[in-house]
């Protein structure tokens, strides 16, 4: 679609020079924009379809008793609650131990990815208990 955006501004303009008529003109100018329209819901309509198909996918994984299917979800999410723990809990209450006692401070661990993993599992559950208040699950 981005080369009819790119010549829906052009065709107006030759439009408002050729026809006359203001309320000719408005109609050709109305169905430009109608055409510009019909194809942005069919690309609407096209990421839609792609959006089901996984989530068809998806419900298929979660029903799944194959662990390694079904389980994956929930395993990142725990690896990434424990990274989570273990950077905002336990290192820093370490680091200030360590301090304390003379040790070698722990290390820390860089959460970009965990963030990243984090929300996207989060925006998935955050769609489901959507899908439950609305009583649709």
């Amino acid at each position: 679609m981005p080369v009819f955006e790119a010549l829906i501004g052009p065709v107006l303009q030759i439009v408002d020079k050729i026809i006359p008529d203001p309320e000719a003109k408005a109609k050709a100018q109305l169905e430009l924009l109608k055409l510009q329209q019909a194809g942005e819901f069919k690309q609407l309509d096209a990421d839609l379809q792609i959006m089901l198909a996984q989530a068809k996918i998806n419900e298929a994984e979660a029903n799944s008793k194959d662990p390694f299917r079904a389980g994956w979800r929930p395993a990142v999410g725990w690896i990434c609650v424990t990274g989570m723990g273990y950077t905002y809990i336990a290192q820093p209450l370490l680091s200030w131990l360590s301090l304390t006692q003379g040790w070698q401070v722990p290390p820390s661990i860089d959460t970009t990815d965990l963030l990243i993993m984090l929300g996207g599992l989060l925006g998935f559950g955050g769609m489901r208990s959507y899908e439950r208040v609305k009583g649709k699950a």
